[in-house]
């Protein structure tokens, strides 16, 4: 069976938001993005070539609280701009936890959306949540 015929366990929600991750004492520098994320797990394109089966630590700072969590590495595919595509299944964060942080990326990603829309202006992931989380984060339910 391949990975197209596989039925997905959750939905996965676009975003552009930026990450942090490490593999034990390896941590590369800034500049890593989340491609989609969902209940079980994300995709981010990385400029390095992740063993699959790796434990990996996901740092997302721009939500709030932000975020840490532990996943497994399943699948890292070379791309066309030279980097990575790779997918991680979460391994230790609880459901309630999990889906806080991916409806904050869903609201951030909307919030980005409607102000493109409605005021023409376009944003970065990062741009848009720091502004959501400025004139929002207090009021989202925790």
């Amino acid at each position: 069976m391949t990975d197209t015929s596989r039925s997905r366990s959750f939905i996965r929600h676009p975003t552009d938001i930026p990450i942090h991750w490490s593999l034990g004492e390896i941590v590369p520098p800034g500049g890593e993005h989340l491609r989609n994320i969902s209940e079980g797990g994300l995709a981010f394109i990385s400029h390095h070539d992740i063993p699959v089966g790796a434990s990996i630590d996901i740092h997302i700072y721009v939500v709030r609280p932000e975020v840490s969590v532990k996943g497994e590495v399943v699948w890292c595919r070379p791309n066309e701009a030279g980097c990575f595509d790779v997918g991680v299944r979460f391994t230790d964060a609880g459901q309630r936890f999990r889906m806080r942080m991916v409806e904050q990326v869903c609201h951030i990603e909307q919030y980005k959306k409607e102000l493109f829309e409605d005021e023409g202006r376009a944003l970065t992931g990062e741009q848009a949540a720091m502004e959501w989380i400025k004139r929002f984060a207090e009021d989202f339910p925790g």
